[in-house]
Order: C-alpha cells, then sequence, then structure tokens
C-alpha cells in the first residue's frame, strides 16, 4: 500500500486530515504512530476545527520539522531548511488545490462552521467533502519532498 492511500485509509478509518497525512509518514521519520496521532490531533478542521490553514497541509509542516529538525535553540540554518520545505510545499499544494485554507477548500460544501464539536464520520460526510482528495494530495506532496529527496 503507498503512503496516500495509507493516508486516506486512516482518514476514511475516522482520523482527522492532519492525523492521516502524519500518520502515513510519521514512523519513517523517527516519530511513533501514537505520537503522530497524538500530536497531530488538535490540527484536524483547519487547526482545531477553526478553519484556518487546512490540516492536511499542518501534517505536511508537522512531517517536514521530525525531518529536519534537529532542536537545538537558535539553529538558523536548519529553521530556514525547514522553512524552505515549508513553502515549498504549501506552494504545490496551492497550485493543485487552490488553496490551503480549510474555509476556501470547503466553500460550497462546508457551511462555516467554528463549534469545536466534530462532524460525526456518516456516509454523507464523506460524499460532501473533498478532504479525502485533499488527504492523498497532502500524503504525495509530503512523501515527494521528505522520504524522496526533491
Amino acid at each position: 500500500m503507498n503512503k496516500s492511500d495509507k493516508a486516506v485509509g486512516y482518514f476514511n478509518g475516522g482520523y482527522n486530515c492532519a492525523q492521516s497525512v502524519v500518520a502515513a509518514l510519521c514512523e519513517e521519520l523517527g516519530m511513533t504512530l501514537e505520537e503522530g496521532l497524538k500530536v497531530s490531533e488538535g490540527f484536524g478542521g483547519g487547526m482545531g476545527r477553526m478553519r484556518s490553514v487546512c490540516g492536511a497541509v499542518t501534517g505536511m509542516f508537522m512531517l517536514a520539522g521530525l525531518k529536519y529538525s534537529k532542536a537545538v535553540a537558535g539553529d538558523m540554518d536548519t529553521r530556514k531548511i525547514i522553512y524552505q520545505k515549508v513553502q515549498d510545499m504549501s506552494r504545490e499544494f496551492e497550485q493543485e488545490m487552490g488553496t490551503i485554507i480549510c474555509a476556501e477548500l470547503l466553500e460550497g460544501v462546508m457551511p462555516e462552521n467554528k463549534d469545536a464539536t466534530p462532524t460525526p464520520r456518516t456516509n454523507e460526510f464523506y460524499k460532501k467533502r473533498p478532504c479525502t482528495e485533499i488527504v492523498r494530495v497532502a500524503t504525495e506532496i509530503a512523501e515527494k519532498h521528505l522520504l524522496k529527496g526533491e
């Protein structure tokens, strides 16, 4: 199973968009699956369901930190590498999907609702939302940039 199929499987299994992208790649980048699922949970729904930056996109950003960070305060060289990867992946995602903003990705599909209550996962949920494709695209971009070395 490829990484994007794995991420879609996590999403269809009930994990949010950020968790799904992180879960598909985190073990190869040095984080356990459980840690990846925990640390990324708050980023779903455009960061805590606020419809800000898409959770799948923030998942890519977290993975860039896993790949490149040395966790050293003031390490500007490493930070520059990570920031460049974040910008490159963000640009590529935006070219493919039109925006990195959750509310814009869901415009016309889901009414704006910043209530913290997650939407139940039903067949209707999966039919309405473009999130499965969003998770797939974000995972493909992250894999290309972080595992295949582009």
